[in-house]
């Protein structure tokens, strides 16, 4: 429960990204009943039947999922308050977040019910729909509306709005791929396309619009925008809505050509609607990590301005040599507390995991992370570099590339965090009290599996195409962990810069794992053509890094 506690603030945010995805699938299936696979189960005969049944599996699942992540919520919320303050159990279960929790969790209980007994007309469809609202009800009330003093109600509403389109839209795509895989025929898919293609038009224009009116109440000012956490998380969530807008204009364009020749192949639509549900779940936990900064409006001192930023972004030449160990400041501090103390047994310890404290830093730490963040991203440029190499078919030896994840692998368990093991005194489990560190892990992790199964693919030691879909899925999940990264330091503006750097990584390791994704599942030439994007993905990666700068 202790290690739990200490790394509250990642593990909610990773809970709330969790709750987003599966409330969107309940709000995606309980809206595709309701409008496509309800109204045309008659036209498609057999293949109907056989839809509805699947979608309510799916949203019994979905449902299911969103009740124990609520049910997580509110055991971790409470759990962290009666280890922070002295209130009864009573009082804490009475709190308005537990009372908006828990009212989601019954409704989705309720879905549950009703998506595993079948009901799916009459009452049993009505009861799905005014459940679904309840659901956008209790969202509503613990977003960052309910916490402002002007304009409650309406930020509310937009609140609830903005998450219903988002619902309707990437939560229903897997109910549409449910459908276009149990539809035989072209003149079905066609039915099914074009009338999911009217709904997901009418949910774009909805999150546009209260998307926008909302950056208007929580940012305010384009310098809220380019020099908050907050902004820099919506410019995130802008990019990759971007990608969806670009993704779901290619399947509209599909759509239309069935419309006209039925016989039209189908399978972009599909490749392209599995990205799209990839990309929009990074969404969602870019909105989980939003959901932890104070709305951009609200932060008037410590904000970055341009001129900081473009200082910061010019490139200067990389840091290949590191400072010693002893001279970063933990270490030094470490040292006189050990001298004081007169041994290093007794003596007072300089960095307790979890603690709460932000940590010394010095010249010499920046001159430590620059270090890592160069020498990775040399190790990053030339993996992107051998990719193109193998992509175009004259280095076959290029293959093995995968292998120098583990050199990277290697090169961050001992170096990203000096003061824990393997090269200092905190040992291995108490460090992950520490949320950096805890991350720094689980990237690692990520990126020895990563290496592992890939060069297995390339080598073809395995043939599985399962297993060369590994690829994709753990970059893709990488960006999005690393759109909950965060650093702790006692200067909001350096933390801000550093994170700043963050989002374009994260946002390029989401392209390419589903780019890598769309090679393996399209056909030539279009996969061809994602082959070449997701290895210059890697390049810009391993560029960034090499220019990495803190100072």
């Amino acid at each position: 429960m202790a290690l739990l506690l200490d790394d509250f603030g990642l593990l909610s945010v990773l809970l709330h990204g969790a709750r987003l995805v599966a409330q969107s699938l309940t709000l995606g299936g309980v809206g595709f009943m309701a409008v496509l696979a309800r109204p045309l189960a008659g036209e498609l005969g057999a293949s109907g039947a056989l839809i509805l049944q699947r979608s309510r599996r799916l949203l019994g699942w979905s449902a299911a999922g969103l009740a124990v992540a609520e049910a997580m919520m509110i055991a971790t919320q409470v759990a962290a308050l009666a280890d922070s303050i002295d209130l009864p159990l009573a009082d804490l279960l009475g709190a308005d977040f537990v009372l908006w929790d828990a009212s989601a969790m019954v409704a989705a209980l309720a879905i549950l019910a009703i998506a595993r007994g079948g009901r799916v007309g009459g009452v049993g469809q009505g009861g799905l729909v005014l459940l679904g609202l309840v659901l956008l009800a209790a969202a509503a009330g613990s977003s960052h509306a309910v916490a402002r003093l002007d304009d409650r109600l309406a930020l509310a509403g937009l609140s609830a709005l903005h998450q219903l389109a988002a619902g309707l839209w990437i939560g229903g795509i897997p109910y549409l791929l449910i459908a276009l895989a149990d539809c035989r025929d072209g003149l079905a898919w066609r039915r099914v396309g074009h009338r999911f293609s009217q709904l997901a038009m009418i949910s774009v224009l909805l999150l546009l619009g209260a998307g926008l009116a909302m950056s208007v109440a929580f940012i305010g000012s384009w310098a809220a925008f380019y020099g908050t956490a907050y902004g820099i998380m919506v410019m995130a969530k802008v990019a990759l809505f971007g990608g969806l807008l670009f993704l779901g204009a290619m399947n509209f364009r599909l759509v239309e050509a069935l419309r006209r020749d039925p016989a039209t192949p189908i399978l972009r639509l599909r490749r392209f609607a599995e990205v799209e549900v990839g990309i929009g779940i990074a969404v969602f936990f870019a909105a989980a990590a939003l959901t932890s900064a104070p709305p951009a409006i609200d932060l008037q001192r410590d904000r970055v301005t341009w001129s900081q930023i473009l200082e910061r972004l010019t490139p200067a030449w990389p840091r290949l040599t590191s400072p010693d160990v002893g001279s970063l400041a933990l270490n030094r501090l470490q040292a006189e507390l050990d001298a004081e103390a007169g041994s290093r047994d007794t003596a007072q310890r300089a960095f307790v995991p979890g603690a709460g404290l932000v940590p010394p830093r010095s010249a010499a730490d920046i001159a430590w992370s620059e270090y890592n963040h160069h020498w990775a991203g040399i190790l990053v440029l030339v993996m992107g570099l051998l990719a193109l190499a193998e992509h175009g078919g004259r280095a076959r030896w290029a293959r093995h590339w995968p292998l120098l994840f583990l050199v990277m692998a290697g090169f961050l368990a001992i170096r990203a965090d000096p003061e824990v093991w393997p090269s200092g005194r905190v040992g291995l489990l108490e460090s992950l009290r520490d949320p950096e560190v805890l991350q720094h892990r689980l990237f690692v992790i990520l990126i020895v599996l990563f290496a592992l199964f890939e060069w297995r693919v390339r080598t073809g030691r395995v043939r599985s195409a399962r297993a060369a879909l590994v690829f994709p899925l753990i970059s893709s999940a990488g960006g999005g962990l690393l759109l909950t990264h965060s650093h702790v330091l006692g200067n909001l503006r350096d933390q801000l810069l550093i994170e700043m750097t963050h989002v374009p990584l994260a946002l390029l390791g989401t392209a390419a794992g589903w780019a890598r994704w769309l090679e393996l599942r399209l056909a030539p030439p279009a996969s061809r053509v994602a082959g070449w994007v997701w290895p210059g993905c890697f390049v810009c990666v391993g560029l960034l890094l090499l220019f990495y700068r803190e100072s």
